[in-house]
Protein backbone atom coordinates (compact mmCIF):
# COMPACT_ATOMS: atom_id res chain seq x y z
CA UNK A 1 0.00 0.00 0.00
CA UNK A 2 1.35 3.43 -0.93
CA UNK A 3 1.39 6.09 1.77
CA UNK A 4 -0.92 8.96 0.98
CA UNK A 5 0.27 12.53 1.37
CA UNK A 6 -3.07 14.27 1.24
CA UNK A 7 -4.39 16.25 4.19
CA UNK A 8 -2.68 15.09 7.38
CA UNK A 9 -0.84 17.99 8.99
CA UNK A 10 1.11 18.59 12.19
CA UNK A 11 2.19 21.95 13.59
CA UNK A 12 3.68 23.21 16.82
CA UNK A 13 2.40 26.05 18.97
CA UNK A 14 5.88 26.66 20.40
CA UNK A 15 7.93 27.32 17.25
CA UNK A 16 7.49 28.08 13.57
CA UNK A 17 8.53 25.41 11.04
CA UNK A 18 12.29 25.20 10.54
CA UNK A 19 12.88 27.69 13.38
CA UNK A 20 14.54 27.26 16.79
CA UNK A 21 12.74 25.35 19.53
CA UNK A 22 12.53 27.58 22.64
CA UNK A 23 15.04 26.74 25.37
CA UNK A 24 12.27 25.88 27.87
CA UNK A 25 11.61 22.73 25.79
CA UNK A 26 15.28 21.68 25.84
CA UNK A 27 17.16 19.68 28.47
CA UNK A 28 19.10 22.80 29.51
CA UNK A 29 15.79 24.59 30.05
CA UNK A 30 12.69 23.25 31.80
CA UNK A 31 12.54 20.22 29.47
CA UNK A 32 8.78 20.46 28.97
CA UNK A 33 7.26 18.90 25.88
CA UNK A 34 6.14 21.03 23.00
CA UNK A 35 2.43 21.28 22.13
CA UNK A 36 1.50 19.79 18.78
CA UNK A 37 -1.65 20.28 16.72
CA UNK A 38 -2.91 17.68 14.25
CA UNK A 39 -5.43 18.22 11.46
CA UNK A 40 -6.59 16.40 8.34
CA UNK A 41 -6.62 12.90 9.81
CA UNK A 42 -7.80 10.36 7.21
CA UNK A 43 -11.33 9.07 7.84
CA UNK A 44 -10.09 5.46 7.80
CA UNK A 45 -7.37 6.00 10.43
CA UNK A 46 -7.62 3.73 13.48
CA UNK A 47 -4.81 5.26 15.57
CA UNK A 48 -2.26 8.08 15.48
CA UNK A 49 1.33 7.93 16.66
CA UNK A 50 3.83 10.77 17.16
CA UNK A 51 7.61 10.47 17.15
CA UNK A 52 10.28 13.15 17.61
CA UNK A 53 13.64 12.23 16.12
CA UNK A 54 16.98 14.04 15.73
CA UNK A 55 18.80 12.57 12.71
CA UNK A 56 21.77 14.89 13.35
CA UNK A 57 22.70 13.31 16.68
CA UNK A 58 26.15 11.70 16.50
CA UNK A 59 24.77 8.18 16.83
CA UNK A 60 24.24 5.55 14.09
CA UNK A 61 20.43 5.93 14.13
CA UNK A 62 20.21 9.50 15.41
CA UNK A 63 18.35 10.12 18.66
CA UNK A 64 14.67 9.59 19.46
CA UNK A 65 13.35 12.23 21.85
CA UNK A 66 9.72 11.19 22.14
CA UNK A 67 7.34 8.41 21.17
CA UNK A 68 3.58 8.61 21.75
CA UNK A 69 1.13 5.83 20.85
CA UNK A 70 -2.55 5.10 21.40
CA UNK A 71 -3.80 8.44 20.09
CA UNK A 72 -7.41 8.29 18.89
CA UNK A 73 -7.99 9.51 15.32
CA UNK A 74 -10.01 12.39 16.82
CA UNK A 75 -6.92 13.66 18.68
CA UNK A 76 -6.14 17.24 17.74
CA UNK A 77 -3.49 18.19 20.34
CA UNK A 78 -0.54 16.23 21.69
CA UNK A 79 1.55 16.98 24.76
CA UNK A 80 3.28 15.06 27.55
CA UNK A 81 -0.10 13.91 28.90
CA UNK A 82 -1.34 12.45 25.62
CA UNK A 83 -1.65 8.79 24.67
CA UNK A 84 0.80 6.11 25.79
CA UNK A 85 4.18 7.74 26.26
CA UNK A 86 6.84 5.40 24.93
CA UNK A 87 10.61 5.06 25.16
CA UNK A 88 13.17 7.59 23.98
CA UNK A 89 16.81 6.87 23.15
CA UNK A 90 17.78 7.28 26.81
CA UNK A 91 15.59 4.25 27.57
CA UNK A 92 13.25 6.48 29.56
CA UNK A 93 9.52 6.93 29.02
CA UNK A 94 8.24 10.25 27.72
CA UNK A 95 9.67 13.44 26.31
CA UNK A 96 13.28 14.51 26.56
CA UNK A 97 14.10 17.79 24.89
CA UNK A 98 16.90 18.84 22.58
CA UNK A 99 20.39 18.46 24.00
CA UNK A 100 22.90 18.42 21.14
CA UNK A 101 26.59 18.37 21.97
CA UNK A 102 28.00 21.87 22.48
CA UNK A 103 29.55 23.16 19.28
CA UNK A 104 27.99 20.39 17.16
CA UNK A 105 26.02 22.89 15.12
CA UNK A 106 22.32 23.13 14.43
CA UNK A 107 20.32 19.94 14.89
CA UNK A 108 16.94 19.30 13.28
CA UNK A 109 14.10 17.81 15.33
CA UNK A 110 11.46 16.04 13.25
CA UNK A 111 8.06 15.72 14.93
CA UNK A 112 6.31 13.05 12.86
CA UNK A 113 2.62 12.15 13.00
CA UNK A 114 1.53 8.79 11.59
CA UNK A 115 -2.07 7.85 10.78
CA UNK A 116 -2.37 4.06 10.99
CA UNK A 117 -4.88 1.46 9.81
CA UNK A 118 -4.28 -0.63 12.94
CA UNK A 119 -3.71 -0.25 16.68
CA UNK A 120 -0.17 -0.14 18.04
CA UNK A 121 0.51 -2.81 20.62
CA UNK A 122 2.39 -1.50 23.66
CA UNK A 123 5.12 1.13 23.40
CA UNK A 124 7.71 0.09 20.83
CA UNK A 125 10.95 1.93 20.24
CA UNK A 126 11.03 4.17 17.18
CA UNK A 127 12.96 1.56 15.23
CA UNK A 128 10.57 -1.27 16.18
CA UNK A 129 7.56 0.92 15.38
CA UNK A 130 8.84 1.74 11.90
CA UNK A 131 9.64 -1.93 11.21
CA UNK A 132 6.41 -3.39 12.59
CA UNK A 133 3.93 -0.65 11.70
CA UNK A 134 5.45 0.93 8.59
CA UNK A 135 3.18 -1.16 6.34
CA UNK A 136 0.17 0.15 8.31
CA UNK A 137 0.88 3.86 7.78
CA UNK A 138 -1.95 5.45 5.81
CA UNK A 139 -0.53 8.94 5.85
CA UNK A 140 2.30 10.78 7.58
CA UNK A 141 3.61 14.31 7.93
CA UNK A 142 6.10 16.25 10.02
CA UNK A 143 7.07 19.61 11.40
CA UNK A 144 10.74 20.40 11.99
CA UNK A 145 12.30 22.57 14.68
CA UNK A 146 15.98 23.34 15.23
CA UNK A 147 18.25 23.67 18.24
CA UNK A 148 21.94 24.26 18.90
CA UNK A 149 24.18 24.83 21.90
Amino acid sequence: MAVRIDELSISCRNFEPDQPIPREHAVEGVNTSVDLDITGVPADAVELAVICHDPDAPMPDGFTHWTVYGLAPETRTVDSESGRQGPNSLGKTGYTGPNPPSGHGVHRYYFWVYALDTLVDGTPTREDFLTQYGPHVLEQNRVVGTYSR
